[in-house]
C-alpha cells in the first residue's frame, strides 16, 4: 500500500526532475552546476522523507533544521550555503511557475564564511604543467606531439593566457577564435560576451592543434563547430577538462591539488603583480562587480609580504 508520504516524495522527485530539465534546456546553468543542484536537492528530499517533512511545503523552520543537520554532520559552511542556495533556486522557480505560494528558503540566512583566498600556481609549477604536453622537452628540444597532446596543450595555454573559466573553454567555438589577431570571444555568466587576448605561445599551441590535430579528433564526423574536441569528435566538456588537468598534474610531478580554475586565479594575480589596473583585470575576467576582482589584490599583497620577509635583511 502506498502511503501519503511516499506519494508526496514521488511528486517532489518528479518536480525536481522537471526543474533540472528546464535548466538544461534553457542553458541557464552549466552541466556541472546542474549536477550539483540535482545532488543538493536529492539530499534535501532524503532528509525530508526521514524527517517526515513535506519536501514541497516546508516551513522556514524545517529548512533551518536541515541546515543544522548538515552542520552536525560536519559539512563545510560553503557546502551548507550551496545547499541552501539550491533550495532557494528551486522554490523561486516553483513560485514563478505558480507551483508554490512562497519561497521558504528565502527566510533562512546563509552561514557566515571566512574569506578564502584564491590558489595561485607558482611559476615553477606552472612551467612543469605547461611542459608536459608541449612541443619541447626540458632541454628545449623539439619532440613529436600526439593529437591529444596538441589539444591538451592548447587548452592549458588558452586557460592561462586569458583567464577563461573552464565552462567558457568548453563552449568556445572555432568561429569565436581569431588567431591572426590573437583574440577570442567568450560568453560568460549570464551569456555576457567579452573579448580576451592571446599571447604568442597560446596562439602557437592553438594554431598547431587547429591545423594538425583537430581533424584527427573529428574522425570524419560532422563538425560540431566547437574549438576543443573530445577523442570522439564531440565538444570537450568541463568534466573532460578537469580530468585532463588532473592527469597533467600527475605527469608533471606536481603534488599540489590545483584545479583548472586555479589557472584563472593565477592569470589574474600575475596581471595585478605585473602592474595591471584592477578595472582592466575585471573586464578581462568578465566580473560584473569590481569587488569580486578585489580578492586578487589580497593574493598579490600576500606575495609581496612574503618577498619582503625573504629579501629584507631585518625581516
Amino acid at each position: 500500500m502506498t502511503t501519503k508520504h511516499q506519494t508526496e516524495s514521488h511528486s517532489a522527485e518528479l518536480l525536481v526532475a522537471r526543474y533540472l530539465e528546464e535548466l538544461t534546456s534553457t542553458g541557464r546553468a552549466s552541466a556541472h552546476t546542474i549536477r550539483n543542484y540535482g545532488n543538493d536537492l536529492a539530499d534535501w528530499l532524503r532528509f525530508a522523507e526521514r524527517s517526515n517533512i513535506n519536501a514541497l511545503e516546508p516551513s522556514h523552520r524545517d529548512i533551518r533544521l536541515y541546515l543544522v543537520d548538515l552542520d552536525a554532520a560536519r559539512y563545510a559552511k560553503a557546502t551548507i550555503n550551496r545547499r541552501l542556495s539550491s533550495l532557494r533556486g528551486f522554490f523561486r522557480w516553483g513560485q514563478i511557475a505558480g507551483l508554490f505560494e512562497h519561497n521558504p528558503a528565502e527566510a533562512v540566512s546563509s552561514l557566515k564564511e571566512g574569506k578564502h583566498l584564491p590558489h595561485r600556481i607558482p611559476p615553477s609549477d606552472m612551467v612543469r604543467i605547461l611542459r608536459v604536453n608541449g612541443p619541447r622537452d626540458e632541454q628545449g628540444k623539439t619532440r613529436l606531439q600526439t593529437p591529444i597532446q596538441m589539444r591538451d596543450q592548447a587548452v592549458l595555454e588558452f586557460l592561462y593566457a586569458c583567464g577563461a573559466r573552464i565552462s567558457e573553454a568548453a563552449a568556445l567555438t572555432v568561429d569565436a577564435v581569431d588567431l591572426d589577431r590573437g583574440t577570442a570571444r567568450l560568453f560568460g555568466k549570464g551569456s555576457k560576451e567579452r573579448v580576451v587576448y592571446l599571447h604568442a605561445l597560446a596562439i602557437e599551441s592553438m594554431g598547431a592543434y587547429l591545423h594538425f590535430a583537430r581533424n584527427d579528433l573529428l574522425r570524419g564526423r560532422t563538425d560540431p563547430g566547437y574549438f576543443f574536441l573530445s577523442t570522439r569528435g564531440l565538444p570537450m566538456n568541463t568534466d573532460a577538462i578537469r580530468k585532463m588537468f588532473k592527469t597533467t598534474l600527475i605527469q608533471a610531478g606536481v603534488r599540489a591539488a590545483y584545479t583548472p580554475h586555479d589557472m584563472r586565479h593565477t592569470f589574474a594575480s600575475d596581471l595585478l603583480e605585473g602592474g595591471a589596473d584592477l578595472r582592466s583585470v575585471q573586464e578581462l575576467l568578465g566580473h560584473s562587480s569590481l569587488s569580486t576582482t578585489q580578492i586578487y589584490t589580497h593574493v598579490s599583497i600576500a606575495q609581496m609580504r612574503k618577498v619582503h620577509k625573504q629579501a629584507h635583511p631585518r625581516a
